[in-house]
């Protein structure tokens, strides 16, 4: 059990930070997070300790969070924001708010990518055993998504 406690150290707050990314829900992130190390704990105790497959318990629980609500409403809270003057912690906030706005407005499969590369710490070999596919083919969507998301930003400053 200490090699499982070890392993849920290293990997929940990465894998909370995914999950919000993709929900914009912190209470949904938290309690996906739970449910994601107890199938893990469940199903794969006796495996090897492995992150990818834990992202993809993860993913695979979002998804059928999807499907069962038919849309996700992202929550009013993005981020838990513990800056002393206000004044920045209103401009943190709006600065989440944008990226989080202009995610909404990337398919489903850049939301996806972009959110396990940036929140999971994972390699992109890692996530391409999640996502079935070479890395390469990783690289290039990564590229195209951060490229697509970074256009949506800038609309929404000079538009």
């Amino acid at each position: 059990m200490h090699r499982f406690r070890k392993f849920y150290i290293d990997n929940r707050d990465k894998l909370f930070g995914y999950l919000l990314r993709r929900s914009g829900n912190r209470h949904l992130a938290a309690d996906l997070v739970q449910e994601t190390f107890t199938r893990y704990l469940e199903r794969y105790r006796n495996h090897e300790q492995s992150p990818a497959l834990l992202y993809t318990i993860g993913r695979n629980l979002f998804y059928d969070e999807m499907r069962q609500n038919n849309r996700l409403v992202p929550g009013e809270e993005i981020g838990q924001v513990t800056v002393a003057d206000q004044e920045e912690a209103y401009i943190a906030k709006e600065e989440s708010s944008k990226i989080f706005a202009a995610m909404e407005r990337l398919g489903e499969d850049e939301r996806d990518i972009l959110a396990l590369v940036v929140s999971s710490g994972l390699s992109y070999q890692e996530i391409a055993d999640i996502r079935q596919c070479s890395v390469a083919n990783i690289k290039v969507k990564v590229h195209r998504a951060r490229q697509k998301l970074k256009k949506l930003l800038q609309e929404n400053t000079h538009g």
